[in-house]
């Protein structure tokens, strides 16, 4: 599964992700840093790639727009540092592997997942 990181996502978690064997780009890495929600949603549907993001906006674009991809995996944890986020991401990708190919959001917070198909509603 290919994993699409949000500039949010710190540059640390997606280098503890690839060290677990994760298929992760950051955005920044093949966007403007500074390019809008949109293009950021173009760009992992383009790529087949699951969105992460701690950034509530995606939710609500994929929700209103009655997107079915990409899916998104909202973080929204407590937590900082890279080690626990990853690890954050990675149960949330293997609890979730099915649901997020097919098209969901993924919601993770401190009390654990929330999973959402796509489209919402």
């Amino acid at each position: 599964m290919k994993l699409l990181a949000d500039v949010n996502i710190s540059r640390h978690v997606v280098a503890r992700l690839r060290s677990h064997g994760f298929d992760v780009i950051r955005a920044s890495d093949i966007l403007d840093p500074r390019a809008p929600d949109d293009d950021i949603i173009a760009e992992a549907r383009r790529l087949g790639a699951v969105l992460i993001s701690h950034d509530q906006d995606f939710s609500a674009i994929l929700a209103t727009t009655g997107a079915t991809k990409p899916s998104l995996i909202n973080v929204r944890v407590s937590h900082v540092d890279a080690d626990g986020v990853a690890r954050s991401i990675a149960a949330a990708v293997g609890a979730a592997t099915p649901e997020l190919e097919a098209g969901a959001i993924v919601t993770i917070d401190d009390a654990g997942i929330r999973i959402h198909d796509l489209p919402v509603g």
